[in-house]
């Protein structure tokens, strides 16, 4: 009996002395971190992160204070689970994995986490992937029916809350996944499986505070928000006492959201609106001796897909007549021309374009005989503009939105490429990319926009063809941009970004993020984001006038009335300019700032000319001592009582890898042996003989 026991130990130690060899893992390291670097298989991946307001939470987040790891599996394979588990599933599964987890409380319970593929889902079945809510933002409609589904795609799924960590996979990732999925299939029986661990630990389930209000006061989390940037064309001069110009306000947002934090590309919505109102800009900054009866100005918020953080503030600040908003009126506001989403109107060659109109008739249809003699003097381009469906119970959700809601009897349109429905069936989501719009949809609305405006701003009797034809946008302008903003490569390391920033990534992301210190219409430029800081840039460029002081260095040379300084993150010295833009001058290179710290910049900003900035985050909220505080509401003020007040959880780290570990089984079957060669006279001496002949 002794010999078969021995014959067996001996046949146990052969085979794990191949299945190590065979695995590489008797390799020779010459380090702890060569070690390390052969046991963890890094996995690159966007997490959805822990969000909250008022009410509570959203969003992912593990459930306790460490991380979590589990086998992976693949969801289509599994119907029932018997122990914790990483679940590997295809976008296209993904709600109905979610609906699972929603239903059955016993399942749920073994999900440890989600892992999503990389990819679109290809096949007929497959009819788009929006996580938002088929009406979003209906809190703030300006209208009663709040059930209309502008959003036919729309799941919910990135308003509910997980307590599991979810992430999206990068292409690679996705591979490796799969393999590691297939290779735990294979192998049942084995004493290895291959997990995934997942480092999603916020610090607002550690410290027990689940709404915006705890949150704040314990300081583990930060409000959303950002900075809104304004621009006039010609610059308004706010020293002289001539009287005001009635204010043609063109207006489009920057952000744009995910189930995914970091993958917020939003390509139709709202960047396609972005770089057409950008290219618009570009092609009457062109024109030679502009002369308006009207003011244009330009506005593009951030936090609209929040709350409308960017618009509302921004109303606010009108109405405390701030020096964020120094020379603006909203008295003077005549009509608000909005550009949403404008990238996917190309159908069968046409290029068509859904004009969504608010109640104020008589200026409204001045904008839109406007856009109609656009359209006509684009004669080549086969552009078609529709007024869009009486059915419809009002304008679609857009920051027009809040203008009503402040006066219900403000003048505006908003430009879109549809008519009761999105066009867009990846609203709101990480596959709402480049591939997703045309970018001849996008400059023929831009064409549309730049004469429109012309058009509304100047006097009946000065407008002829041959001008609105001068009125010419730059394609290959368009393509560019698209580039910087929607792409990796060359993304925000583009030239065209670059002849005006540093930035602090190439990849662009256009999720608002959160806001960092005081809120201030001149912050501590580390806490502004790469594309305010661009957009300030180049609007203050585009509609800026000659000076005098244009060949001068900054900041010491800017001293006339109205001049900024811009350029001046790219070689440490920018250029003087007199433009009306407002936001950050970015008066220093990036290591200059780095080196000063932000407290020096505290101190020093007051010395630097015209520095302006106009914030976005929530109008509940208020900085004071060092920290946020939640003001109490307004009855009088809607817009305040409907807010969410959006927050995002602090996290130290968040980490994403796989590796592989042995089983229970495994450890308590080499623990028996070791007692049984250590406790059995003799044994140990032949085993130790076995074992070595064997190996």
């Amino acid at each position: 009996m002794d010999t078969r026991l021995l014959f067996l130990i001996s046949c146990f130690i052969a085979r794990l002395s191949f299945s190590l060899s065979a695995s590489g893992e008797l390799n020779s390291f010459e380090s702890v971190p060569d070690l390390e670097k052969s046991m963890y298989t890094i996995v690159d991946g966007y997490p959805c992160v822990r969000l909250l307001n008022l009410s509570g939470e959203i969003g992912c987040s593990n459930p306790g204070h460490g991380k979590v790891a589990a086998p992976v599996v693949k969801f289509k394979n599994v119907n029932q689970l018997v122990e914790p588990s990483a679940i590997l599933v295809s976008l296209d599964e993904l709600d109905s994995l979610l609906a699972r987890v929603s239903k059955d409380t016993n399942f749920a319970s073994l999900v440890a986490g989600i892992l999503v593929e990389s990819g679109t889902p290809g096949g007929n079945n497959f009819k788009g992937f929006s996580p938002e809510l088929k009406f979003p933002e209906a809190e703030f409609a300006p209208y009663q029916n709040k059930n209309f589904e502008w959003n036919p795609s729309g799941s919910g799924i990135m308003w509910k809350a997980y307590n599991f960590p979810v992430f999206l996979l990068s292409e690679n990732s996705t591979l490796a996944l799969l393999e590691a999925a297939t290779k735990n299939e294979k192998s049942k029986k084995s004493y290895t499986s291959d997990v995934a661990e997942f480092g999603l630990v916020m610090q607002t389930t550690k410290s027990g505070t689940h709404d915006s209000e705890s949150c704040l006061r314990e300081e583990t989390c930060l409000p959303l928000g950002g900075y809104s940037v304004w621009s006039a064309l010609p610059p308004i001069n706010t020293s002289t006492s001539q009287k005001s110009k009635p204010i043609i306000l063109a207006v489009t947002s920057m952000d744009s959201a995910s189930f995914f934090r970091d993958k917020s590309l939003g390509a139709d919505s709202p960047i396609s609106g972005l770089i057409a109102l950008l290219a618009a800009v570009d092609a009457l900054s062109h024109l030679n001796g502009l002369h308006l009866s009207k003011q244009l100005v330009f506005v593009v918020f951030t936090g609209e897909a929040w709350g409308f953080l960017g618009s509302r503030r921004f109303l606010l600040e009108l109405d405390q007549h701030s020096d964020a908003v120094s020379g603006l009126d909203f008295t003077l506001i005549e009509t608000v021309l909005e550009i949403g989403s404008v990238g996917k109107s190309f159908d069968q060659g046409v290029k068509k374009f859904f004009v969504h109109t608010t109640e104020a008739a008589s200026i409204s249809n001045q904008t839109l005989d406007a856009l109609k003699r656009a359209q006509d003097s684009l004669k080549t381009e086969n552009v078609k503009i529709s007024v869009a469906s009486k059915s419809n119970p009002g304008i679609p959700p857009s920051s027009l939105m809040m203008f009503l809601r402040k006066n219900p009897d403000s003048s505006g349109i908003v430009l879109e490429d549809f008519d009761t429905a999105f066009t867009n069936k990846f609203y709101h989501s990480h596959l709402d990319n480049l591939s997703n719009i045309n970018a001849s949809a996008i400059a023929a609305a831009s064409s549309l926009v730049a004469r429109s405006l012309y058009i509304l701003a100047s006097e009946k009797n000065e407008i002829n063809d041959s001008v609105l034809t001068a009125i010419s946008v730059n394609s290959s302008f368009i393509d560019e941009l698209l580039g910087c903003l929607l792409d990796c490569e060359p993304g925000l390391s583009c030239d065209l970004v670059n002849q005006y920033i540093s930035p602090s990534a190439a990849c662009p992301s256009h999720y608002v993020g959160v806001i960092q210190g005081e809120p201030s219409s001149s912050p501590y430029p580390g806490y502004v984001g790469d594309v305010s800081r661009f957009l300030w840039n180049f609007l203050a460029d585009k509609t800026s006038v000659p000076t005098e002081n244009r060949s001068a260095t900054c900041p010491k040379h800017c001293s006339g009335t109205g001049e900024l300084c811009i350029r001046g993150e790219t070689d440490g010295k920018g250029v003087c300019v007199i433009s009306s833009t407002r936001h950050i001058i970015h008066l220093l290179h990036s290591s200059s700032i780095r080196r000063i710290g932000k407290d020096s910049w505290a101190l020093n900003r007051k010395k630097m000319h015209s520095i302006r900035y106009v914030p976005a985050y929530s109008t509940r909220l208020k900085f004071e001592s060092d920290m946020w505080k939640l003001l109490p509401t307004n009855s009088s003020d809607i817009m305040g009582a409907a807010d969410p007040v959006w927050t995002e959880s602090n996290w130290d780290t968040i980490t994403l890898r796989v590796y592989s570990v042995q089983h229970a089984s495994y450890d308590r079957l080499i623990l028996l042996l070791g007692f049984t060669v250590n406790t059995l006279p003799g044994w140990n001496v032949r085993l130790g003989f076995a074992a070595t002949w064997m190996i």
